[in-house]
């Protein structure tokens, strides 16, 4: 009853999902940054970019709520955060509309970026909006087959990376794909925690997820595998010195990753909500101690 005495800014907060927001913007970040370490940066293509991976984030939180909804995924005893739309907060019509102006954002944002970028922005822009609605409906939705973890990789990951840096330098190089494939892995994380937390009710639910493909002791693994690749790649490019060792300040953020590691490991249910609201904010805080290392590099 307290959620229905929300106010509709409120309700369409809750929608968005703020908490998933770090997720989109750690790649523009990273990318942003590979900029930097090449003379190649831009101050409006590069927050062009942040503003088309933030729209498409929202487009697909809201996208995933209204989808699920329909296809009764989403009942009254799941663990993750409240969906409005099964909350009866919103109406299917109401969140429709709403993920249709929000995507529609995003193809203004990507008008201009095709203008600075040409044709390779339109190529990556619509399919990353057709992506994140087939993610949960059409004839094949790609969370519902164990495709949701190389969608989350290829577009929040290579594609809003090495896209980032595009727009800025007009091309890609080794360097942009290394470092999109350790911001790709983290945020990746971020699906494994919340498909982990929701196995007993994919999997009840026909829903199958990576995890429930693999199992939970594979996903666990698989969390595991993809932190350590992360930092792995940011030791290999200091090795052969495509990036300043300053950026092994990224390292730093080790001890968090480890802790969120654990609780993966040890916490169940509703717990693991933190645990992926941290996973979620790794992703940021690794990339933003990347450009933190990639300035003092271009400094000293």
């Amino acid at each position: 009853m307290q959620n229905r005495n929300l106010s509709k800014f409120k309700i369409w907060l809750l929608a968005i999902r703020p908490k998933t927001l770090p997720a989109a913007m750690a790649p523009v970040i990273a990318g942003t940054s590979v900029a930097i370490r090449n003379d190649s940066y831009k101050f409006l293509p590069a927050f062009g970019a942040l503003m088309g991976a933030l729209l498409l984030q929202i487009g697909s939180n809201l996208a995933n709520d209204l989808f699920d909804y329909l296809r009764g995924v989403d009942r009254e005893e799941r663990l993750g955060p409240l969906r409005v739309t099964q909350a009866g907060l919103l109406s299917t019509q109401e969140i429709r509309i709403g993920m249709y102006l929000v995507f529609g954002l995003a193809i203004c944002v990507g008008v201009y970026l095709t203008v600075l970028g040409g044709y390779p922005i339109i190529v990556m822009g619509s399919t990353a909006i057709l992506s994140a609605i087939a993610y949960t409906t059409g004839p094949y939705p790609l969370g519902y087959h164990g495709l949701g973890d190389i969608f989350v990789f290829i577009y929040f990951g290579l594609v809003a990376t090495m896209g980032t840096y595009y727009i800025q330098a007009g091309s890609v190089d080794l360097l942009s794909f290394l470092v999109s494939i350790s911001i790709g892995l983290l945020i990746v994380n971020i699906l494994v925690v919340n498909n982990y937390r929701d196995y007993e009710g994919d999997k009840k639910s026909g829903k199958r997820t990576l995890a429930v493909i693999i199992g939970k002791k594979w996903s666990y693994r698989q969390y595991v595998l993809n932190t350590l690749i992360a930092y792995l790649i940011i030791l290999l490019l200091v090795i052969i010195q495509l990036i300043p060792v300053y950026v092994l300040l990224t390292w730093v953020a080790i001890p968090l990753s480890i802790h969120w590691t654990k609780a993966l490991k040890n916490k169940s249910g509703k717990d693991l909500n933190i645990t992926l609201a941290g996973t979620s904010q790794l992703s940021i805080i690794f990339a933003l101690l990347f450009f933190v290392g990639t300035v003092i590099g271009k400094l000293y």
